[in-house]
């Protein structure tokens, strides 16, 4: 053992006693091993927390085990750093990749982070019958990674080019302005958000139509917004344009409107037809989801080219679609069904021809 510790003690590797390179190596090796073993036993926390729901401490649990190999790993190649004896100009490469690694594996930490942050959000705004917190939850999680990853580029080019933040403030507000004109487009989109939030002409969940898209809103970001259609596809629509489009909002309707046109044939004597008003006003008489200030209206109304027309009209309170859709389809039973037991007749389109020498238009021949 004397004769082992005595090499290692004496033996040198490029200018440097062995067991320096051996505790470089060591402490390595064990910051890599606590970092698996972190990263495993952690993710088991936020596993069994996530089983009882509980959301907010499963998130924390399992954004320490995401990050902690990396940190581990980079602290401890700065510490593994003290103890090789290299040249003055390496130590200095070597401190400044170590603190450039330590500055990544914090940011990294930070932004794993962000998760609580998002499920804190979607918790309390899970709480409130509005929607609009719906929309900022991950308006403020995207900003704020944002934030970390520009702080992290600056704090690595603090650290590489070894000049204070000021300076290089000074000289992003410059090249800031170049940027500002290439990158007029998401600059305009961003105040296309802010401007969206502030009208609220729509929430999640929201159906709208805006330029023929017809659907639901599924998420509100800084450069656009996701529109789910109806035919399932989803469409992004830049929010600067956004904001400048009239926008119909589906969704805030107070109730659904729909009209009725009902042909009967010509030949539908007076009393039929008004037997036929009769009975669309009774199929509609304090029908379900009637909105009382909007009372169904029935009239006789037109005189068509195939057909003695009733007009109805008549509206659905609140607007679930799907229930009107059953109510409207009960509703064209029964009027069917009525109409046949009483024989009157729908009109379809027509025409009718006439030959001349019948009774009731007889052929005269002048001498």
């Amino acid at each position: 053992m004397k004769e082992i510790l005595a090499y290692i003690t004496e033996t040198t590797v490029a200018g440097m006693e062995l067991w320096r390179v051996c505790v470089f190596f060591v402490v390595i090796l064990v910051a890599m091993v606590l970092g698996k073993l972190g990263r495993f036993f952690f993710a088991r926390l936020g596993k069994k927390a996530a089983e009882a729901r509980y959301r907010l401490r499963s998130a924390l649990f399992y954004a320490i085990s995401r990050a902690s190999s990396y940190l581990l790993l980079a602290f401890g190649l700065k510490l593994a750093g003290q103890f090789l004896l290299v040249s003055e100009t390496l130590s200095s490469v070597v401190d400044t990749a170590t603190s450039c690694l330590i500055t990544i594996a914090i940011a990294y930490a930070l932004w794993e982070a962000m998760e609580i942050v998002d499920v804190w959000l979607k918790e309390r705004s899970a709480q409130t019958a509005t929607k609009m917190d719906d929309m900022l939850a991950p308006l403020v999680r995207k900003s704020l990674r944002v934030t970390i990853f520009v702080f992290t580029l600056l704090q690595v080019a603090t650290v590489l080019s070894d000049k204070p933040l000021t300076s290089l403030l000074a000289g992003l507000g410059v090249g800031g302005l170049a940027i500002a004109l290439a990158a007029q487009d998401t600059v305009k989109n961003f105040f296309g958000s802010l401007l969206i939030l502030a009208d609220k002409p729509f929430e999640l969940g929201d159906r709208i139509i805006v330029d023929g898209h017809d659907g639901p809103v599924e998420e509100v970001g800084f450069r656009s917004t996701r529109v789910r259609t109806l035919e399932g596809n989803l469409v992004s629509i830049p929010n600067g344009d956004l904001a400048n489009k009239a926008i119909i909002n589906v969704g805030r309707r107070r109730s659904i409107r729909r009209i009725v046109n009902l042909g009967v044939t010509y030949d539908t004597p007076p009393e039929k037809l008004e037997l036929a008003l009769k009975i669309v006003k009774d199929a509609l008489d304090n029908h379900e989801g009637m909105d009382s200030e909007n009372p169904p209206k029935v009239f006789f109304n037109d005189f068509q080219d195939s057909a003695l027309n009733i007009f109805a009209i008549y509206w659905y309170f609140p607007p679930d679609y799907w229930a009107y859709c059953e109510m409207c389809e009960r509703l064209n039973f029964e009027i069917l069904r009525r109409f046949n037991e009483e024989g009157i007749e729908f009109a379809f389109p027509s025409r009718s021809l006439y030959l001349a020498g019948d009774k009731n238009r007889p052929i005269s021949f002048e001498k």
